[in-house]
């Protein structure tokens, strides 16, 4: 299968995706416990798409070794969130997990799916990235980003381009892309949610009462969000669909301003004047 531009109305939907994306990540933020945020929003992915498996078929054979990387790397993709906003703001981990994750991805797709980008293609990715990370380094509440919290954001970041990657490659395999969306949502809510579990055992009610309409309500949003990335990877390029989803850390600042009342002043909005030149010549790009 040859990997088309993205139309009009699938771009659109990518964006919608970035704005619920934005949303369950700073219901994790807001949390005071970021495992127990995590674990029920993936919980409540998972409980989602147990609603929908049942009614479309079980992803073709092929799909199968992708659905089993991707359960390890979205796993390890998850601890190293919580990890990153253990150590740093939401306006600070967001744009730097996210912002860098779309030049692992160009790459890897690439290398693994054979989409070679035009230059102005990667062009729009480079610039697009570069806007994204600047809304970190234009944080001034707080001050400078810390070094852990940098650390683990670009881990988290070289994780979200693996497995999109590997998402985007098995999604193509089956007939349906709602059948591997609904499987590996399942599988993704196991090891993470054991691992919580375990982690909180003796004071398991107490650690994720308090969460579990907000984390329940972000696993919904999750779902759908993920959802509609994976149909658009089986319809267009990987890297266009990573590179325009994480347009949302410009909803994430605009949520740091309107909820948690940090400034959103010239430098953040010449950061999204960034964001939004890149993502325009990705479309010019089609």
């Amino acid at each position: 299968m040859r990997a088309l531009a993205l139309d009009g109305t699938t771009t659109a939907l990518v964006l919608v995706a970035a704005l619920l994306h934005a949303i369950w990540n700073a219901l994790v933020k807001a949390g005071a416990d970021k495992l127990a945020m995590q674990a029920l929003v993936i919980a409540g992915s998972g409980l989602c798409m147990a609603l929908v498996a049942p009614f479309v078929a079980v992803p073709d054979r092929a799909a199968w070794p992708f659905l089993a990387v991707s359960t390890v790397l979205h796993f390890v993709y998850n601890v190293s969130l919580v990890r990153a906003y253990q150590r740093g703001d939401l306006s600070q981990v967001y744009p730097i997990a996210r912002g860098a994750a779309p030049a692992f991805v160009a790459a890897g797709a690439w290398v693994a799916a054979g989409e070679a980008l035009s230059p102005l293609e990667l062009a729009g990715i480079a610039v697009l990235s570069t806007g994204i990370v600047s809304l970190a380094l234009s944080q001034r509440v707080g001050g400078p980003p810390r070094g852990p919290a940098v650390a683990w954001s670009l881990l988290t970041a070289a994780w979200i381009g693996t497995y999109s990657v590997c998402d985007g490659m098995g999604v193509r395999r089956t007939p349906n892309p709602l059948s591997f969306v609904a499987w590996l949502t399942l599988l993704d809510a196991l090891p993470f949610g054991l691992l919580a579990l375990w982690l909180r055992r003796g004071r398991v009610s107490e650690t994720f009462r308090p969460y579990l309409a907000r984390g329940f309500l972000g696993g919904a949003l999750g779902a759908v969000a993920y959802g509609i990335v994976l149909w658009a990877m089986s319809r267009g390029r990987i890297a266009h669909v990573a590179a325009l989803r994480e347009t949302s850390v410009v909803v994430a600042a605009a949520i740091g301003t309107v909820f948690l009342h940090e400034p959103f002043g010239p430098r953040r909005i010449a950061a999204a004047a960034v964001v939004a030149t890149g993502a325009a010549l990705l479309q010019m790009a089609r």
